[in-house]
């Protein structure tokens, strides 16, 4: 009886001092999560962003096709897609010349409002009193249907690329002014209290702190005018176009219309749809590559 007492009071220390494998074994290592390489990252970015406006483009061309067809409505009243790019086989002699045309006028108008439009707003930033006094006027003209300043504008620059240039600009230059002014007015005040301790003079100040700061608004800016200043070449050949084989699309517009080829007036109409957004994809790219290291906006991107 006491062989048996004993060992029963010893063996449940004999068993808790027998380690079991699991607890002596090294703890398991978890596995890394798979990465992507960077070029597959990418694919699946710029798919996720072109696929859907896409797949969109092509359900709406579509329907448009298929309706028109199943309506039966005449090509020179409301013509299909394939009407459409059969006017641009037709014609894409023309069409070409067209939009060589309407580029040169909107990007010489667009580069005129960028330049003035921010030295403008510079010479109003370093003084209040003339900001109050000038930037009114900028309104005002800008409030004014520029389809009633264009022909004072064709009697001042004659018809032709120097009153279409002009045209072109005046509608692209407010938004530059407007967006670079507000930048530059609200630059940090702890910086530029900075810069008044360490004696920075006003072009210092400006060029080196209030115009980097309005940087971001400057590209927004510019991401309105780039598009606007397509609209004012085409609106400006339609008042001071240069006729023949050297209009733009403005005046391709006119004749097509004139001469009831509605397909071929689409063309010109969706192609400079596409000219707008061409050069606002390349103001975007711009944007992003000068404000990607520092900028939310681009960074996010």
């Amino acid at each position: 009886m006491e062989k048996l007492v004993v060992s029963a009071n010893v063996a449940p220390d004999t068993v808790g001092s027998v380690s079991s494998p699991s607890s002596s074994a090294a703890p398991a290592v978890p596995a890394k999560p798979y990465k992507a390489p960077r070029s597959e990252s990418r694919l699946r970015k710029l798919a996720g962003r072109v696929l859907p406006p896409l797949i969109v483009f092509v359900l709406v061309v579509a329907f448009w096709e298929i309706a028109i067809r199943a309506s039966g409505v005449k090509p020179y009243l409301f013509p299909k897609p394939s009407d459409i790019v059969r006017a641009v086989g037709e014609n894409w002699h023309n069409l070409l010349i067209s939009v060589r045309t309407t580029v040169a006028e909107s990007v010489l108008g667009f580069v005129l409002s960028v330049v003035l439009g921010v030295a403008i707003a510079i010479g109003l930033a370093l003084s209040k009193t003339v900001e109050r006094s000038v930037y009114p006027y900028a309104i005002i003209l800008q409030t004014i249907p520029i389809v009633a300043v264009a022909p004072i504008i064709v009697i001042w620059c004659g018809a032709g690329m120097n009153a279409i240039v002009v045209i072109a600009f005046l509608i692209a230059f407010f938004p530059i002014l407007s967006n670079t002014l507000i930048g530059l007015n609200s630059t940090e005040a702890n910086m530029k209290n900075l810069f008044y301790l360490y004696n920075a003079t006003k072009w210092q100040t400006i060029w080196k702190l209030r115009l980097p700061a309005a940087l971001p608004y400057i590209m927004a800016g510019m991401k309105i005018s780039c598009s606007l200043s397509v609209v004012g070449a085409i609106v400006g050949e339609y008042v001071a176009g240069i006729g023949g084989l050297q209009g733009g699309l403005g005046y391709a517009i006119t004749v097509a219309s004139t001469r009831l080829q509605t397909a071929y007036l689409f063309a010109c109409g969706l192609t400079a749809a596409v000219m707008g957004i061409v050069f606002f994809l390349l103001i975007n790219a711009l944007s992003n590559r000068l404000l990607r290291s520092w900028h939310d906006s681009a960074i996010n991107n």
